[in-house]
């Protein structure tokens, strides 16, 4: 592949929930003139094999699964701390609500890792960020599995889910580097199954470890698949294409003595502006951009209703029904199908998408096509938490508010995912950035809800409780509706969505 592909001007993001969105990036900062001869630019050659797009299938393909496979561990990682807050209470005499506190920690210690990882690793690559981090992520377990106060676990819990960010928000742009445009939807598809899932899986293995090895387990069961997957990284060698060229250029130029060689990813921005960058921009754009203020609020209330199954669900089969906690944490499995189902609709949304009258300007659909999705899911979502608010009692059949989880799941996922895409359709350039304060926003919402979970219930009850929340995502329908007739206006009324039409109408490199 040659380096004038424009394919390497175009890469992938995606959310904790296996959000795919196109970003423009890496982006080309130097091109040939009389200060940068043509003679003398570093890039691909034809059969280059340092070029992962050029790695053979069966490498990709498992490049593809280890990086779900470290997404699927530090999202499971969130949820199976949950299965053991019953033991956490006995053990250290606390209250529920100081243990859900390591909920809490762990996604605003994600939340801030996302802003400062995804920078790095374009500055020093994305296979160092994931073995320094990974291996930091994986020694913080160690604290909490053997703690004997509950401080030193809600601390470390911090910076575990600050360190296990990187894999979770970079992997799926390594996907990116690995797979073309024709191959994108089923690789990015394949990867999101696990990290999707990771949340729902807690619980279900979660219960089980719990109630046969204890609470510490939970901690040690996350320790031995991470080393697993640990392991499996070293195998994989840098992806990210800029990187791979800057350093075979400074190597030629360290050799040949001749500092005319360069790359056209050579940019003058240092680390530390990108990072001033990478924590402004996404607050900047979370508060005063219309677009992101309502999708990021919107996701975010849908965040929050997912982590709050985390303690509706314990109240629903444990308490009220008195299933241990192995068989209670099978309850969440309609929930995980109904993700499942989302995922393998995938080529059914595209077609749906795809059917929009397209762009005279650009001759791609608008991104209001995505908010047809998100329109759909946030519908069944809805039809999902109220159909579990009315049955979730004993007096009703135990299999029919486990099926409610199947359209709340599918409703979740088409929303995390879509109304990613929204804003990536949006942005342009500056996905990246929206997609950080959408990841930080909802972080934070997921993580404080819960908290307020145990109160809500016991006052309200399961019935009414469930329904508020029902009622409150029925009102928020209205946000992807008014989006999907009334976007393309929004988005004219947007200074930063005019800079970035601007740009591509002028032939700008971005």
């Amino acid at each position: 592949m040659s380096i004038h592909d424009p394919e390497l001007t175009r890469s992938y993001t995606a959310d904790a929930e296996g959000a795919t969105a196109p970003t423009l990036q890496p982006t080309l900062s130097k091109l040939p003139s009389l200060f940068h001869p043509p003679d003398y630019e570093v890039h691909w050659e034809p059969e280059d094999p340092e070029n992962p797009r050029l790695w053979p299938l069966w490498y990709k393909g498992l490049a593809v699964v280890t990086m779900s496979l470290g997404a699927t561990v530090v999202s499971l990682f969130s949820t199976l701390y949950t299965s053991g807050i019953p033991g956490l209470e006995e053990e250290f005499h606390i209250s529920k609500i100081v243990g859900l506190f390591g909920v809490f920690t762990y996604l605003l210690g994600m939340a801030i890792g996302t802003i400062v990882f995804a920078p790095l690793s374009e500055i020093v690559g994305r296979r160092p960020v994931y073995l320094v981090c990974l291996s930091v992520f994986l020694l913080l377990i160690l604290p909490s599995a053997l703690s004997r106060n509950i401080e030193a676990i809600l601390i470390t819990r911090f910076f575990g889910g600050l360190f296990g960010s990187a894999i979770m928000g970079n992997s799926p742009a390594s996907v990116n580097d690995l797979v073309s445009d024709h191959h994108r939807a089923l690789a990015l598809g394949i990867w999101s199954i696990g990290p999707t899932n990771g949340p729902v899986y807690g619980p279900i293995i979660g219960g089980f470890v719990y109630e046969y090895l204890g609470w510490r387990w939970t901690n040690w069961l996350v320790l031995i698949i991470g080393g697993a997957v640990l392991a499996l990284v070293f195998l994989i060698p840098e992806t990210y294409a800029p990187v791979i060229l800057r350093r075979r250029a400074a190597k030629i130029r360290k050799e040949t003595a001749e500092p005319k060689w360069w790359t056209r990813y050579d940019g003058d921005e240092n680390l530390s502006n990108r990072l001033k960058t990478g924590f402004s921009r996404p607050f900047v754009m979370l508060f005063t951009e219309p677009i992101c203020i309502f999708w990021d609020s919107y996701v975010a209330i849908v965040y929050g209703g997912l982590y709050l199954c985390f303690v509706a669900y314990p109240i629903a089969f444990q308490t009220e029904r008195g299933w241990s906690p192995g068989i209670g944490g099978l309850s969440f499995i309609g929930i995980g199908c109904g993700v499942l189902i989302t995922i393998a609709c995938e080529p059914f949304f595209r077609m749906l998408i795809n059917r929009h009258r397209k762009d005279p300007a650009t001759g791609a659909v608008p991104p209001e096509a995505m908010a047809s999705v998100v329109i759909l899911g946030a519908t069944l979502l809805t039809i999902g938490q109220l159909w579990f608010a009315w049955t979730c009692t004993p007096n009703v059949h135990w299999i029919l508010p486990i099926l409610a989880g199947v359209p709340f799941g599918a409703g979740t996922a088409c929303v995390f995912i879509y109304a990613s895409n929204y804003l990536a359709r949006s942005y342009g350039i500056y996905t990246a950035s929206a997609l950080a304060g959408n990841m930080f926003f909802r972080s934070i919402l997921g993580a404080c809800l819960p908290l307020a979970g145990p109160s809500m219930y016991a006052k309200l009850g399961l019935n009414w409780a469930n329904t508020l929340l029902g009622l409150v995502e029925a009102a928020c329908i209205s946000i992807p509706v008014v989006f999907y007739f009334y976007g393309h206006r929004i988005r004219k009324a947007s200074p930063m969505i005019q800079e970035v039409e601007k740009m591509q109408m002028g032939g700008g490199v971005m």
